[in-house]
């Protein structure tokens, strides 16, 4: 009776701990996937984990507050350090969008409920199947797994140096999606210095009415030239959110 009162304590901390990752971390996070499998999974995983985390040294198999605040911390760090993966994406989406003259076109993004440019949520899909084609959830899990090791089961604390190191991090959303959306913004920049140029040879061209299609087409024609890319990028942003993730936790970073 003991071996299974430890068994469920260690079940329950274990999955308030992949709840909290499951509620942020991209793919896991989407509405297209329905609760009851969200959480038919993280139960799943749960049971699978529970007897092996409990086993670790320095693993405290008891329910308390203290221990549930604790475990919901650890996702919630993972959690918010992928987030800024879609942050990033989102924004160079919104950059792109008004390179392209869609900076009026928005969708009602259904995971926040709040309305996002169409070239932004364009980006979050592709980069959504760039998460399962690389396999970079099961690359989560793993690191999910790894986490038991770093921060035992039942003993974190969240310190004020975590909070203030993704609050920094956040700060790198602003040049990440300028990289990401570089190779549009000049393609479109030269665009319209070529087309500036011919309007000052030729006053009588119909400028305006040449702009916004060249850059349209141009930037298309670009965009798809760079999601070779893309790959790369958002495997070595996954993976250095990840990163920063356990040494967050482990108190190294």
């Amino acid at each position: 009776m003991q071996d299974w009162t430890t068994f469920l304590s260690a079940m329950t901390l274990v999955l308030v701990r992949i709840s909290g990752v499951l509620l942020f971390a991209p793919f896991f996070s989407a509405a297209a996937l329905p609760a009851r499998t969200k959480a038919i999974f993280a139960g799943a995983v749960a049971y699978l984990l529970a007897p092996l985390v409990a086993t670790l040294p320095g693993a405290q198999v008891t329910l308390g507050f203290s221990a549930i605040l604790g475990e919901l911390a650890v996702g919630l760090v993972y959690g918010l350090a992928l987030v800024l993966l879609n942050e990033t994406l989102l924004f160079a989406g919104q950059i792109t969008g008004m390179q392209l003259s869609f900076s009026l076109v928005n969708l009602m993004d259904p995971a926040s409920s709040i309305q996002t440019p169409l070239m932004g949520e364009l980006f979050q899909t592709m980069a959504t199947l760039v998460v399962i084609t690389a396999g970079l959830d099961r690359i989560l899990l793993a690191s999910m797994v790894r986490s038991f090791h770093a921060v035992p089961l039942g003993s974190y604390a969240l310190p004020p140096t975590t909070a203030m190191a993704l609050v920094h991090a956040a700060g790198g959303i602003f040049l990440a999606a300028v990289e990401l959306a570089a190779p549009v913004l000049a393609a479109t920049m030269l665009v319209e210095v070529s087309i500036g140029l011919m309007g000052k040879l030729s006053p009588q061209l119909p400028v305006m009415n040449l702009t916004v299609p060249l850059k349209t087409i141009t930037g298309f024609v670009v965009l798809m030239g760079a999601l070779a890319l893309w790959p790369r990028f958002i495997e070595a942003r996954f993976g250095g959110l990840l990163d920063m993730a356990e040494h967050l936790l482990a108190g190294r970073g």
